[in-house]
């Protein structure tokens, strides 16, 4: 894992929270594989920020963004965050893009009202900034 911040939500990280009490528990034998979990959840909640992003337009993780596809209009919403989120929060019920995904990695950085150009499936499309909002 690198040292840089994974944005969560503050019920995926009470989940990760509890997940490592669990693992914890005095007089708990542990395999390799739950050790080996043990030091995984570990950086995962020391590299965990599940603090509120400002409301400045940036796009980064931890925000809720909205782009448009200029060549169609259409228009979608999504959190910006790993990808884990949608397996530790249940309450989530949006797509989730994280920041090495094709369209996370084009619009990491951007601001409302930024454009760029994606290689999607359907070749390539320019698609607009349209709102990016803290999610918390």
């Amino acid at each position: 894992m690198t040292s840089e911040s994974v944005w969560l939500t503050p019920a995926a990280l009470q989940r990760l929270r509890d997940e490592l009490s669990g693992l914890t528990t005095a007089g708990r034998e542990l395999d390799d594989a739950q050790l080996a979990r043990l030091t995984e959840l570990r950086a995962l909640i020391t590299q965990a920020e599940a603090t509120s992003k400002p409301d400045d337009g940036l796009v980064e993780p931890g925000m809720l963004v909205t782009v448009r596809f200029d060549d169609d209009g259409s228009q979608e919403q999504f959190l910006f965050g790993t990808r884990a989120l949608r397996d530790l929060d249940d309450s989530l019920d949006i797509a989730v893009y994280s920041p090495e995904s094709p369209l996370g990695a084009t619009i990491d950085g951007l601001h409302v009202g930024d454009t760029a150009t994606i290689d999607a499936p359907k070749g390539l499309r320019t698609l607009s900034i349209v709102a990016a909002v803290p999610a918390t």
